[in-house]
């Protein structure tokens, strides 16, 4: 049965779980990987619907999209989510936030912008990008150029 998950905002948690997808959803899942030039396997179809189909931007782990697949009723196993959240940011449709040097989150929002990191809820969300001020960058290394700067704001509840 193809279902549909509803994300609690940065969480990437399931909040519903409906069982008909709306062709609107499932479409907006094969636009966003036409637009990256992917085949819209199965696999691939059924994680973007769950990632885009509603037009919102989320923050997701392998684990929370393989809990929210599974929940919605479709046979995908986490090495195939791994591998799919891994096409998707080399296709540019997602980029990928490592905390901790093992925590991997995985944004569909692909603008530049920082994010905040909630150690006690181990959950990423997005920071104000107009209240990022960087004054200054080192100098990149002979032969090499700055591809980017990404930004974690680490945050603790008092």
């Amino acid at each position: 049965m193809s279902g549909d998950i509803e994300f609690a905002g940065d969480k990437g948690h399931i909040l519903t779980d409906m069982t008909h997808t709306p062709p609107s959803r499932a479409r907006r899942g094969a636009d966003w990987l036409a637009t990256a030039g992917l085949r819209p396997t199965r696999q691939r179809l059924a994680l973007a619907t769950l990632l885009v189909g509603d037009g919102q931007n989320r923050h997701v782990t392998a684990e929370s999209l393989f809990e929210a697949a599974c929940g919605a009723g479709h046979k995908v196993s986490l090495a195939t989510v791994y591998n799919t959240l891994s096409a998707f940011c080399a296709a540019g449709l997602m980029r990928e936030i490592t905390v901790d040097g093992s925590k991997s989150y995985f944004d569909t929002d692909m603008t530049d912008h920082p994010h905040f990191y909630w150690e006690n809820d181990a959950r990423l969300s997005d920071a104000p990008a107009d209240q990022l001020v960087i004054a200054q960058l080192p100098d990149a290394p002979d032969g090499a150029e700055i591809a980017k700067v990404d930004v974690v704001i680490r945050l603790r509840r008092r």
